[in-house]
């Protein structure tokens, strides 16, 4: 803090006022300001226009323009009574960044740009509750080629806890799932991938991660889907009783295979199924590496917690969704579990896709069936003992 009004990040100095401010998402605000670093590597000189839809006090905007290379920034609250501390705050862009700050809703903003035909490299919705409503008319302010990064706040109705929610906002089925951050952001990336699909465009994910508070995604608008993009809208069904997990894209639906648990009088395995929701990659690891070597860029600010993260999603595609907490392996074994990273080791060692999830720490995610995950981690626990 450099004083009593004010608050320092990045090569930001600006006042946060008195509404909603959390210094603790400082590392989302990061991941957006090297998302726009990322598209200023590749656009030759070409303009970096921002829009900044619920700006609050007007940091992200600022620091799009102080560290991002943001050619032009639109920064919009639709509290007006915020409109002079964004006015104040904004006065400190570099000269020769266009700007201009408005109070309009985020429907009017969104609405507005469609009307005129206005289109941006980089669309920044940091919503509270659900976004839903906006997505269509945000995907019309995308540039093709350009990145929405949206957040949502509403996490009862992604994860599984107002279920008639879900029906209404995502138009999908959200049960309650041992991942279910990750189940979230699916449920989010699907929403967008079908909205998208509806305009004849297409969406590559780059980044996607959660803190439980704040679901947050970025993927990149193309003007046509890739071909088979469709396959990664699917569905996802976890058993309560045995702990598997079973995915199946909505192009190849069919019956559920029977899982670990005895067959209930001829009614199936008791399958908990959420979707339809993105079941392909949340992350694009070309991307992350990207936003990391721009990190190292001189006028550039990532601090500690936000390298971690980016680290931690690179490592992690996540192209399956079929994810474990730890303690639910250890549930099944009635014991201590093995070291995260043996067991990845392991199951990697016999050709599965595995490694450490990167959305929700102590959690295994794997391509292998649940009864080898088991019987792996089963023989790990017992070669410890025997040493």
């Amino acid at each position: 803090m450099s004083g009593p009004d004010h608050y320092c990040e990045g090569a930001a100095v600006l006042e946060t006022g008195d509404g909603f401010f959390r210094p603790a998402s400082r590392p989302a605000r990061d991941c957006g300001v090297l998302l726009v670093r990322s598209l200023a590597a590749g656009a030759a000189g070409g303009p970096l226009r921002v829009l900044d839809g619920m700006a609050g006090c007007g940091i992200r905007a600022l620091r799009y323009g102080l560290e991002g290379g943001a050619t032009a920034v639109w920064a919009n609250d639709a509290d007006p009574d915020r409109l002079p501390l964004l006015e104040r705050n904004l006065a400190g862009l570099p000269p020769g960044v266009e700007r201009q700050v408005g109070t309009a809703t985020a429907q009017q903003l969104l609405a507005g740009c469609l009307v005129a035909g206005r289109r941006f490299e980089l669309v920044d919705l940091d919503a509270f509750g659900c976004p839903a409503a906006l997505v269509p008319l945000a995907l019309e302010a995308v540039a093709f080629g350009g990145v929405l990064y949206l957040a949502s706040t509403d996490g009862r109705s992604a994860t599984g806890h107002d279920r008639r929610a879900a029906l209404r906002r995502f138009g999908a089925a959200a049960r309650a799932h041992p991942a279910s951050w990750e189940i979230a952001l699916r449920l989010q990336l699907g929403l967008l991938a079908r909205s998208a699909w509806a305009m004849g465009r297409g969406i590559t994910p780059l980044l996607s991660f959660s803190e439980g508070r704040a679901f947050r995604t970025a993927l990149r608008l193309e003007r046509h889907p890739t071909r088979g993009e469709e396959g990664h809208l699917g569905l996802v069904a976890h058993c309560h009783g045995c702990g598997d997990q079973q995915v199946q894209s909505l192009g190849r639906l069919g019956r559920w295979r029977a899982c670990g648990c005895p067959a209930a009088s001829g009614e199936g395995p008791p399958l908990a199924v959420s979707g339809p929701l993105w079941i392909g990659p949340l992350q694009d690891p070309a991307t992350l590496t990207t936003m990391l070597l721009e990190a190292e860029r001189e006028g550039t600010h990532l601090d500690r917690p936000g390298r971690r993260l980016l680290e931690r999603l690179r490592a992690d595609p996540a192209s399956t969704p079929r994810c474990w907490p730890v303690a639910a392996i250890a549930r099944r074994l009635g014991q201590g579990p093995p070291p995260l990273a043996d067991l990845v080791a392991a199951l990697t060692a016999q050709g599965f896709a595995t490694a450490p999830s990167g959305v929700m720490g102590g959690q295994l995610r794997s391509e292998a069936p649940w009864p080898v995950i088991v019987a792996t981690a089963r023989g790990l626990v017992a070669a410890t003992a025997a040493r």
